[in-house]
């Protein structure tokens, strides 16, 4: 089974993006809001790196940001994950 993390902020325009991919190609994910979570932030960081979001893994490969699920969707490479 497919496990895919996103952290995520509420009002960010790239979560929601890298959110609709997912349920575009019918991929279910585990969101994890950080708005005012301080652990899961730093749990965050300290496993990607960086301080944006959205910040994606799947089955615990970090992928990167938006633009990074983006890339990796145009060359398949999603398809090839999942």
């Amino acid at each position: 089974m497919i496990n895919i993390e996103i952290y995520t902020k509420q009002n960010c325009p790239f979560c929601q993006q890298a959110k609709h991919k997912f349920i575009q190609k019918g991929l279910i994910f585990h969101e994890i809001a950080i708005d005012n979570n301080v652990n899961e932030r730093e749990k965050m960081i300290k496993r990607s790196g960086r301080i944006t979001v959205p910040q994606i893994f799947i089955n615990n490969k970090y992928i990167g940001g938006y633009d990074d699920l983006l890339k990796l969707d145009i060359c398949n490479g999603l398809d090839q994950l999942t």
